[in-house]
């Protein structure tokens, strides 16, 4: 049966999501490169996969179907025009330098899919090299350095694509740190027998082209229905890919209405669902300092082919959702607590949960303020509020893996 993918709302039913366990890439995070690779800490691994797959249990709870990143990337590979065309983008002379570039690619080609899916998601340090390197790049790297790097945000795995309505994005992401991230998806979206004969359409993005300015992530991005998208522009997804992102789905029927929110360029706000999400049709979770300052601007087609319009909108952020949903006024739940308690449940991603039908969502129990407000105004169904993961960013993982509401034949 081929499967039928899209997202048609922030609240609709999960029928399918694509998750990625914590493992060897989170094991590679010290004290001395975790920033590099946007983490504020290192994680606690052991424990990070005991809550994830507390969270992947509660999922299927309710009925949804849970695949995982590493497994698909697995399949895929053991396709050999998959494996060279992923190989072709992640081991070149740009990549990894003269002289290793094309021995390693002719070793990995060989090696079985498992091991080879680990290291393009764990990464591969010099010393585990399996042959000498005659080249600069490898000269110049002592032995713990990486020739490939460890891609400890595959964790993440709203920002890499957004599903929207019929099609998808491949984003081309802010930080070096994640690019990659993109190329192994794209690999698994255009091989992976779930997949390749899907016939869904990709919106915007190429790992094979360069996009500048215009960069996005999926944390950004909410399909909420009607034919609207909102899409925030803060420290990751900026006005040059809104725009392009906006033309394609106008040319294509695919949306009505893009409303670009413009949010500050601050790590604790650093997505669109940091600050909002939806936790039933008609009711959101704001952290009400930052969501009641937003700068909202709508998007439509233009007159013309190909163009877009673009008008400033002088109401609330809430009024703007409202209104794009055919609703009166939406049902608000801010963060709970006093200023310190909403900075600190903020900063802990109280307002960033996931629902997995209408009503029915996920939270964190360290948010004990916002929970309970949560918990009244989902009429008692909050489905399961996690312990704390020691760190934020594993926080705003679990919090996070809803980017695939992938609709399946009834």
């Amino acid at each position: 049966m081929t499967l039928v993918y899209g997202v048609h709302s922030e609240v609709g039913r999960l029928r399918r999501v694509m998750v990625h366990r914590p493992g060897t890439a989170l094991a590679r995070l010290t004290p001395s490169n975790c920033h590099e690779l946007l983490f504020d800490d290192v994680l606690w691994v052991k424990q990070a996969r005991v809550e994830h797959m507390t969270f992947v249990d509660a999922m299927r709870y309710r009925g949804v179907e849970v695949v995982f990143l590493r497994e698909m990337l697995t399949e895929t590979m053991r396709i050999p025009e998959a494996r060279r065309w992923l190989l072709d983008r992640r081991v070149n002379d740009n990549t990894v330098g003269v002289g290793l570039a094309d021995d390693l690619h002719a070793h990995l080609m060989e090696i079985d899919a498992d091991a080879l899916s680990s290291i393009l998601v764990g990464g591969l340090s010099k010393v585990e090299l399996p042959m000498k390197a005659n080249s600069v790049v490898a000269s110049v790297l002592a032995a713990e350095d990486f020739v490939l790097p460890p891609l400890p945000n595959h964790l993440f795995t709203r920002d890499t694509t957004s599903w929207i309505y019929e099609g998808v994005t491949l984003n081309p992401m802010r930080w070096n740190a994640r690019q990659l991230e993109t190329v192994n998806i794209a690999a698994i979206y255009r091989f992976h027998p779930d997949f390749r004969d899907a016939g869904f359409p990709i919106w915007f993005g190429d790992p094979d082209r360069g996009f500048g300015m215009a960069t996005v992530e999926g944390g950004d991005v909410m399909p909420i229905g009607n034919r609207a998208v909102l899409i925030g522009m803060g420290e990751r997804t900026t006005a040059h890919a809104v725009g392009q992102v906006a033309r394609s789905l106008f040319a294509h029927g695919a949306a009505e209405r893009v409303i670009a929110c413009k949010l500050p360029k601050e790590r604790a706000s650093m997505h669109l669902d940091t600050v909002f999400t939806f936790c039933d049709r008609d009711l959101v979770t704001i952290f009400a300092e930052v969501v009641n300052g937003i700068e909202t601007y709508s998007l439509r087609p233009g007159e013309k082919p190909g163009t877009v319009d673009v008008r400033v909108e002088e109401q609330p952020l809430t009024e703007v959702v409202a209104g794009a949903l055919g609703l009166q006024k939406l049902r608000v739940v801010e963060t709970g607590g006093d200023a310190y308690v909403q900075e600190r449940e903020q900063w802990d991603d109280g307002n960033n949960v996931v629902a997995l039908e209408p009503g029915v969502v996920v939270g964190y129990d360290r948010n004990v303020y916002t929970n309970t407000l949560l918990y009244s105004a989902c009429s008692g169904q909050a489905l399961r509020a996690f312990p704390y993961a020691r760190h934020r960013r594993l926080s705003q993982a679990l919090a996070s893996l809803r980017d695939r509401r992938i609709a399946l034949p009834a």
